[in-house]
This record gives structure tokens, sequence and C-alpha cells, in this order.
């Protein structure tokens, strides 16, 4: 378990054209915050959020319609698409001259843990800006089990502390950083963890079973972490218990030990 404090590095990110992202919508409570944080870092802010929410998207593109986009504010574009059309257009087509040199995704209303990150428009969208070589960040704010409010303390009191550090110890090109934020609400924010990706118990999803107005039914989808299911190293436990969750994703799939494997098995079957 490596837990630390909450590093404070003075790392200077005023030359940095920062362009923020989101999943939750343009006019969404978190990226307001995590705008004023970017503004803090740097000069040269830009945003480019989708017009409307896009939560569990996760890497897709729009193909079957036209992407468009308003100006809705100096440097602030909302796009009629999802995260990952938003870095692209905001990338190639919106922000004129000089490339952004950093994406910050978020916060998000919601963690983002586990096989959440292979759903999550958030994560999605840092993920586009890794593959277009710019180093990506996705922040997601976690929600105390049974509030049904959020407490952006946590994202908002640790997240430029976060940034900045992890800015200052780079990471390699194909990979993207994933940042989870306790609750603040169960104390204060004063540790991270660097942790791997946790795994959610199959019995936490849910179906909720309603019927519409013609006696048809249909399903509202969700589900809720166990509070027993919570391994050691990972980030459910490490935000579960209040700390800063920082996962470095891996955009290369491929599971090196199985294709090695099957290299074996195909040699002893004489194929090769």
């Amino acid at each position: 378990m490596s837990v630390f404090a909450l590093p404070d590095v003075p790392f200077d990110l005023s030359h940095h054209r920062i362009l923020v992202t989101n999943d939750d919508g343009f006019g969404a409570a978190g990226i307001e915050r995590l705008e004023a944080i970017a503004r803090r870092l740097s000069d040269d802010v830009w945003v480019a959020a989708p017009e409307y929410e896009q939560s569990g998207t996760g890497h897709s593109l729009t193909l079957t319609q036209p992407l468009r986009f308003r100006e809705m504010g100096e440097r602030r574009f909302a796009v009629r698409g999802t995260p990952t059309d938003c870095v692209l257009l905001a990338v190639n087509k919106i922000i004129p001259g000089k490339r952004p040199t950093l994406v910050l995704s978020g916060f998000n209303r919601g963690a983002n843990m586990g096989e959440d990150v292979t759903y999550s428009g958030t994560v999605a969208a840092a993920m586009e800006g890794t593959l277009l070589g710019i180093p990506s960040i996705a922040l997601s704010q976690s929600v105390y089990p049974g509030a049904t409010d959020i407490d952006w303390a946590g994202a908002e009191g640790a997240g430029e502390q976060v940034i900045r550090w992890l800015a200052s110890a780079g990471w390699p090109p194909e990979v993207l950083m994933n940042v989870n934020f306790p609750d603040a609400r169960r104390g204060p924010v004063s540790q991270m963890e660097i942790v791997v990706q946790g795994q959610r118990d199959p019995a936490d999803i849910q179906f909720e079973q309603r019927i519409d107005t013609r006696g048809e039914t249909y399903f509202w989808i969700g589900y809720r972490r166990s509070r027993e299911h919570l391994v050691e190293g990972t980030d459910i436990k490490a935000v579960r218990e209040g700390r800063v969750s920082v996962t470095p994703l891996h955009l290369d799939l491929t599971h090196t030990a199985t294709m090695t494997a099957l290299e074996q098995a195909a040699r002893a079957a004489g194929n090769d």
C-alpha cells in the first residue's frame, strides 16, 4: 500500500495551454469548479464540453449525426457530441494555433473507479487526449454512501495540489491518470494513495423496473458499491477510506501473459 500525504509542489503550469472538458455537460457544477482551478494554473485555458450530459457514453464517437458547437463565452464552447468528440474538435478545429499541452476532464459527479473506467465519458475524454499525444487527467468526486447531494470540497480542496504534483512527476505518453476524490464529509482530505483499478461486485448492479403510461415495462440501470467488497491497494478502498486515489491507466489493452501462454500452446501443438 502506497499512502502519502497530499504533496505540496509549487510546479509552474503557467506556460501550459489547458483544455477542460467533462461528460456531465457544459453547465455542470463540477466543470465550473475544475475550470476555476485550471485558471489558477494558467491564463491559457479553453473549455469544450458536451452541450448535454453524456455520462456512460464511454469512448464513443458521433458518426451518424453532424457535430456542432456553440461559443458560450471567451474560449468556452458547448459541443453537441460526446466527450471524445469534444476533445477531437477542440484540438483539431476549435483551438487555433498551438495545441493544448494538458487535458483536464471532470470534475465528474460521482466516482469513476473499478470497471467504471470502461463506461466513463470522463475517462474517455482523457483517453482521447492521450491518444492525441497530450498528457491527460480524469478527475472525479465520489459521493458518500447514502448521500443524496454532492459535496465538492474534496475535489476543490485537493484538486490543484494533485494536478500540480502529477504534472511535475510526469508519466509515459501512452498512459492517462485517473484521479478520484473522497467525500470530505467523512473527514479532512489529506492523503492520497497510488493504487490499481479495483473491481465491482457483480451483485451491486441494480435494475429498477417501472411501468410507463401505456402499461409497458422499462428499466433504470444503476448500482451501489458493497461495503464488504473492498480490496487493499485499490481505488475503491482508498476512496472509501477517505484518501485521494491515483491510478495510471494504460491504453494498450494487450494481456501479455496470456499472449505468451497462447504462443506456448501453439508451439506445443506443432504450429511454429
